[in-house]
């Protein structure tokens, strides 16, 4: 992982050795009777960890911003303490202004950026824990999960749409979402169905990304996911389904045999069912309904395809 980050150490080594050399050339050395050692050895021990902290986050990081800050905010630290380090063993003239700028400037810009990379890899830390949970949720509590996508399949569907219906007037409102991948079956002629079920996993961790915690994500069939929405409304059903649609579209699936991207959408009917009709649904008109839903927005997609001349 570290040649990643390979310009970033050399640059860091390059700042380095300036300040080095710099210091040397505008500096007297200090006999050894003027060294402070217990300034020497808690400077150093300040830098040397700055350098291992900044070596282990590159060595397990990829590129990203919050792999910059956290290396910018550590590479600043680290040359601050440097050239304060520095200051043990060289005596430098009143109007060497630019070593008090690096020690007392480069540090609490150091610690700035250094707080930015925590506060960002804080937040891809929670991101990366609720997907988790979700997860743990699939293989905790459901069954017979499909093993492509290590979704549940649509047995288990039906029988948790069968449990909330059950609630009857206790659930404000249930929404049940289908989602189809829009020509699904170019991808397994083009690239063979290996490639189809890779897209079919990628496309069930992007899913699990923008649903929340109490919904569930199956594979109802083939090409088509299916999301139940307990306790949501007309609106925040929509919502969710536009955020999918536009998850999807910007997704960039990568097939192992050619290095372009291929981008995706999806078609989506929603179906609901609410409180106090709830008795005079079952499984199976609710996906109907869902189904129809479905197929209408199918449609309106291929009206507003530009046609082949």
């Amino acid at each position: 992982m570290l040649a990643l980050h390979k310009w970033k150490l050399l640059f860091l080594a390059l700042v380095t050795n300036l300040a080095l050399v710099g210091s040397l050339a505008s500096g007297d050395m200090k006999t050894a009777a003027q060294w402070n050692w217990l300034d020497i050895v808690g400077e150093g021990g300040l830098i040397l960890l700055a350098l291992i902290w900044l070596l282990l986050i590159l060595h397990s990081r990829p590129s990203g911003r919050v792999t910059q800050f956290l290396s910018l905010g550590l590479s600043a630290i680290f040359i601050a303490g440097f050239q304060d380090w520095l200051d043990e063993f060289i005596s430098f003239p009143d109007n060497a202004l630019w070593d008090h700028w690096i020690e007392s400037g480069l540090m609490p810009i150091g610690l700035v950026l250094l707080t930015f990379g925590i506060y960002h890899w804080h937040k891809e830390q929670l991101l990366i824990t609720e997907q988790l949970r979700k997860r743990e949720r699939l293989f905790r509590e459901h069954r017979g999960l499909d093993i492509t996508t290590s979704l549940s399949g649509a047995h288990y569907l039906r029988a948790q749409l069968q449990h909330e219906l059950a609630k009857g007037e206790h659930t404000n409102s249930l929404a049940l979402v289908l989602i189809d991948i829009d020509n699904f079956a170019q991808i397994n002629r083009h690239y063979g169905n290996r490639e189809g079920d890779n897209l079919l996993h990628a496309l069930s961790e992007l899913l699990l990304l923008n649903i929340r915690r109490n919904d569930l994500l199956c594979r109802y069939a083939g090409d088509r996911f299916a999301l139940l929405l307990p306790n949501t409304g007309t609106l925040m059903a929509n919502t969710i389904a536009a955020e999918i649609s536009q998850a999807v579209r910007h997704f960039a699936f990568k097939p192992q045999q050619q290095q372009d991207s291929i981008f995706h959408s999806v078609s989506i009917g929603i179906a609901f069912s609410s409180g106090q009709s709830a008795t005079a649904d079952t499984p199976d008109t609710l996906i109907a309904r869902a189904t129809h839903a479905l197929l209408r927005a199918k449609e309106q997609r291929d009206l507003h395809q530009p046609r082949a001349a």
